[in-house]
């Protein structure tokens, strides 16, 4: 399965919303598959930027998100805004780069330093 960065940070958004920072949320998002949703929760646990837990069994494979982490929290401000988010992954595809997590988080650091520290 393809890692969906967009996807990605949607589900931290979900996470983000989720009121009850001891129970799992229940991520459902128009597009995508309940799947392909619980393949990138793990990933994003993977990253350390939530907390989730397999919650795998003989029915089929599944992962439930729990919180963000501090590095999610950080991470969620930084991409926050749809421009800036928008920004980013272009500059990084037009320079042929990857659309990693440390790519993301190097150019959207880069946009907002310009944006409060703008270059003479």
């Amino acid at each position: 399965m393809k890692f969906d960065m967009d996807l990605a940070r949607k589900i931290l958004f979900a996470v983000e919303d989720y009121a009850e920072p001891n129970g799992y949320a229940d991520i459902n998002i128009e597009g995508y598959t309940n799947k392909e949703i619980s393949y990138h929760i793990k990933l994003l646990s993977q990253a350390n930027l939530i907390e989730a837990f397999d919650m795998t069994d003989s029915t089929g494979f599944d992962w439930k998100a729990k919180s963000l982490t501090w590095e999610g929290h950080q991470f969620l401000d930084s991409a926050r805004n749809t421009t800036h988010w928008t920004e980013a992954k272009k500059k990084i595809l037009e320079k042929g780069g990857s659309l990693t997590f440390e790519m993301i988080k190097v150019t959207l650091s880069e946009i907002l330093k310009n944006l409060i520290l703008p270059t003479p």
